[in-house]
């Protein structure tokens, strides 16, 4: 059975059902698709990384996992000079090259990358997901955001230093490192409070696989045409980047359930904000939602892969 390689994932297909199906009947909106992202990036999930640190890890776990930091960021920036050189190989539209280069090498390790290795590894894999999740992002309002500038004409909108610290210092990211800080000095907190966390980050999967699910529904792709810029993105996103993981992380010697979690996390799809971005600087906005779509789509079709092959 194709879905053998893990049985999690029909769980995560079930949800994402469930948030296509709400869309379709208008239960969820553009307006509450906003409500879901604001609680699942400033509540639920800070407060998932608080509680699962907490639960699951001491300070030397701590400390030794730490050193996993170098994979991300050097499989990351490999992904992005293979997609520098793909995009001029395969001559991309001047006014989606650089949005083409920023989809190829990052992905979305919150939103789907977060439940699909929660579903798959249990919550031993959150701190692993938080390292690739910093390299990512770090990648991303970088040197992603910089590509997808130069498509347009528009420059009216400006990232600062200050405004790319506060993009890759976000909520998530905060809750990982209160987390890590209360290990490291040896605090615990109350037996209310870890309740409190963990009741709220338990709705992290669910609410964001019926984002997911409702995105895709309120996704217009037909105003998109085929291309075999589609292909390659896809081609990035799910056979480049996790392979580039497979090759360079027993070179670090790190742990098989990071490396794991890496791999997943390299093949999730287009991160959700280059529709965003590409929208700000006048770039390909229907391109960059299109991918987005698709390769959501098609994650849920490369995981099983993905587990068969770990």
């Amino acid at each position: 059975m194709f879905f053998a390689a893990d049985q999690s994932v029909l769980s995560i297909i079930i949800m994402i059902a469930i948030g296509y199906f709400l869309a379709y009947k208008k239960f969820i909106d553009d307006k509450a698709i906003n409500l879901i992202t604001t609680i699942v990036i400033n509540i639920s999930l800070p407060m998932m990384m608080i509680n699962t640190i907490l639960s699951n890890f001491t300070k030397k776990m701590l400390i030794a996992d730490s050193s996993g930091l170098t994979v991300p960021f050097v499989t990351i920036g490999s992904c992005f000079v293979i997609a520098k050189l793909v995009a001029k190989i395969v001559k991309v539209k001047i006014n989606r090259r650089g949005l083409f280069v920023s989809m190829f090498f990052n992905s979305n390790t919150i939103f789907m990358g977060l439940p699909v290795n929660l579903a798959l590894f249990g919550e031993k894999s959150v701190p692993y997901v938080l390292l690739y999740y910093i390299a990512n992002t770090t990648f991303f309002w970088t040197l992603g955001v910089y590509e997808i500038t130069k498509d347009g004409n528009k420059r009216a909108v400006k990232f600062s230093p200050i405004d790319i610290i506060k993009k890759i210092l976000s909520p998530p990211l905060m809750g990982f490192l209160v987390g890590m800080g209360l290990v490291l000095l040896n605090i615990k907190l109350p037996l209310f409070l870890m309740d409190t966390s963990k009741n709220l980050g338990n709705i992290t999967t669910p609410l964001s696989m019926f984002f997911i699910g409702a995105s895709i529904y309120l996704v217009n792709i037909k105003s998109v045409k085929f291309s075999l810029d589609i292909i390659w993105v896809l081609i990035g996103r799910f056979v480049i980047s996790p392979v580039l993981v497979i090759l360079i992380a027993p070179m670090f010697h790190i742990p098989h359930l990071m490396s794991s979690v890496f791999v997943i996390q390299a093949a999730m799809p287009v991160m959700a904000n280059s529709a965003i971005i590409s929208r700000a600087y006048n770039s390909d906005y229907d391109f960059a939602s299109l991918m987005i779509a698709i390769s959501t789509i098609g994650t849920l079709i490369v995981i099983p892969v993905l587990m068969a092959l770990l």
